[in-house]
């Protein structure tokens, strides 16, 4: 299990859940998940970059602006951001006009006249599960902090681990005060994919997330075997956490 807490980026750029309608249709839009590593004393300017360039570009070119995160605790200058596409050919579309963009190889230009700002970047592209909440994008200035969590399910058992967050987690996250965002699985293809389910809730604050946990791991309607006899349910406690903040 793998858990990053998160800040947000900006005030303007807040996830909004909108609420799981029972009988649905899923999200079927393809999301990218991307982690850029900013060289040593350039995460400033990465991003002053997205700020007044990178977002209105990704828009231009048919790219959803999820939302832009910073670990709490980020040694690798890191900045984590999620995407959304009308499905996998257009994302393949949109980056291909991106790059190509006079405006972007001019903003990029400008911006890296010092260096570049980016040493490493991760991609994953992602499919909604059918329990996963309606995201939309609103204004906020109300500070949150994210957690993005990875869980790696043991073989053969990723439906299992799904149907106990569809009929079980996603009632007890609500009733103890973890609010749902997202819940993802890596694409065919993807690494990961088959074994992998990614989500992101979100709390008022840190001190919010840690008793928010705290209530749920002592919710007597919570499997008491959480741990050893988890692995039956179809995951594995080592493998997943990672916590994110959104930037100011």
């Amino acid at each position: 299990m793998n858990n990053t807490i998160l800040t947000v980026l900006s005030s303007t750029m807040m996830l909004t859940v909108i609420g799981t309608v029972c009988g649905a249709e899923p999200d079927s839009r393809c999301f990218e998940l991307r982690t850029y590593y900013a060289a040593p004393g350039k995460l400033g300017d990465l991003h002053a970059r997205f700020r007044d360039h990178t977002l209105k570009l990704f828009e231009k070119h048919g790219m959803s602006n999820i939302g832009y995160w910073v670990p709490t605790d980020n040694p690798d200058n890191k900045l984590v951001y999620l995407l959304a596409f009308p499905n996998l050919e257009a994302k393949e579309k949109a980056w291909k006009e991106f790059v190509t963009d006079p405006e972007w190889k001019a903003a990029q230009k400008a911006s890296e006249a010092n260096g570049r700002l980016v040493t490493k970047v991760e991609s994953i592209l992602l499919t909604a599960t059918d329990y996963s909440p309606a995201i939309s994008v609103s204004a906020s200035d109300a500070p949150r902090t994210f957690e993005l969590r990875t869980y790696t399910a043991t073989s053969g058992h990723l439906d299992n681990l799904n149907a106990r967050f569809r009929d079980h987690t996603l009632g007890l996250f609500k009733k103890n005060g973890l609010s749902s965002f997202g819940y993802w699985v890596p694409q065919k293809g993807q690494k990961g994919a088959d074994e992998t389910l990614i989500y992101l809730l979100s709390f008022p604050s840190r001190e919010a997330a840690d008793a928010a946990w705290k209530s749920f791991r002592a919710d007597p309607d919570w499997p008491p075997t959480l741990g050893r006899g988890s692995r039956c349910f179809g995951w594995d406690p080592e493998s997943a956490k990672t916590g994110w903040k959104p930037r100011p």
